[in-house]
């Protein structure tokens, strides 16, 4: 199933599959990930977030759902890979500045 995303998002899941640095150029200067309890801010802090996440573990993300509360856009995906509880459906709450994320949290 494919979803409509607007660009910077799509941008985001395609970047996921490559590296930290194609990751981290999807965001504003000071734009922000919180992820597991954790807050990665500026692009050195998230490129290392992805980088550490893609040693952690192999997985594939496919986005199914998308919808927008006021300024946020929350996107459902589907992760499946090597890690425990695979697969999983993550939401993503993505906030854009412009072309750019400016915040990220995931949460299950």
């Amino acid at each position: 199933m494919s979803v409509d995303l607007p660009k910077p998002i799509a941008s985001y899941f395609a970047a996921d599959k490559a590296d930290g640095d194609a990751v981290a150029r999807c965001f504003t200067r000071d734009g922000f990930v919180k992820d597991e309890g954790h807050t990665y801010q500026g692009a050195a802090e998230i490129k290392q977030w992805k980088a550490v996440t893609s040693t952690k573990f192999i997985y594939t993300s496919k986005p199914f759902a998308s919808q927008q509360q006021d300024a946020i856009f929350v996107v459902t995906s589907r992760l499946t890979g090597t890690f425990p509880g695979s697969p999983v459906d993550l939401r993503y709450f993505f906030r854009l500045e412009g072309d750019k994320i400016a915040s990220l949290e995931i949460l299950p």
